[in-house]
């Protein structure tokens, strides 16, 4: 029996939820400076042009071999996982500063400010927007994609980036400001362990390799890079303590 839930829809939920916060702030800068009109043209042309990328790309995955996807998207997947986890730890460590969505927020607003000619659709405004929508959303779509196809469950996978994106914009909708309650560093490195994991795990399915105890096994290997983080958390900490000790 395949773990559909676990292995597409959850994963693609935590992910795209991430990328949605992100992109959120920005539209909302632009809302409040720009115009609303113009923060929501630019938000649905970006959700449009995405939408148009899956209907092209989705149908043309499946006529790819099935483990040489599985190990193509495998390694892609591992490679952008480990991105977010090293950064993850990094900041727990000490070495990098923790993401703040109000200071990201305040920075858009004064730099969409700067150029206030603002009318009831302000192309500036449509522009900022449209490209945090696509920027962000390109991620979203490589993730559907990847853990749709290699788990064989496009549409559930589908189904968790859309829920996401419903959550973090009817929240955002009603809120009309940052989602700085969010822990949104916190989910970096959830899913940074998570799409690590799947990316393990898909490649070796794509080699051939044969998983002990089959979809179970992920959550073997979701604990292990979870146990690894945290060792390698702590050794970065221990290590920038020993570094700010005067010698």
């Amino acid at each position: 029996m395949r773990l559909v839930l676990f292995t597409a829809a959850l994963p693609a939920f935590f992910a795209s939820f991430v990328e949605f916060v992100e992109a959120l702030t920005i539209v909302l800068a632009v809302g409040v400076t720009r115009g609303w009109r113009s923060a929501w043209i630019g938000t649905i042309a970006g959700v449009a042009l995405l939408a148009l990328l899956v209907a092209a790309i989705g149908p043309a995955l499946r006529l790819v071999p099935l483990p040489a996807l599985q190990f193509a998207v495998g390694g892609l997947l591992l490679l952008f996982g480990m991105r977010w986890l090293r950064k993850a730890i990094l900041r727990y460590g000490g070495v990098l500063a923790f993401h703040d969505e109000n200071a990201i927020y305040a920075r858009h607003t004064g730099r969409v400010a700067e150029d206030n000619t603002a009318g009831s659709i302000d192309r500036t405004g449509v522009f900022i927007a449209f490209n945090a929508v696509v920027l962000e959303g390109l991620e979203v779509v490589f993730i559907v994609l990847a853990v749709g196809a290699s788990s064989g469950a496009l549409v559930p996978a589908a189904l968790g980036a859309l829920f996401a994106g419903a959550l973090v914009g009817g929240t955002g909708l009603l809120l009309r400001r940052p989602l700085a309650r969010v822990p949104e560093n916190g989910l970096k490195f959830v899913v940074g362990i998570m799409l690590s994991a799947f990316g393990t795990f898909w490649t070796g399915e794509g080699l051939g390799l044969e998983w002990p105890a089959g979809d179970f096994a992920l959550l073997a290997l979701v604990i292990g890079y979870a146990l690894v983080a945290l060792i390698a958390v702590a050794l970065v900490r221990r290590t920038v303590k020993l570094e700010a000790v005067p010698r």
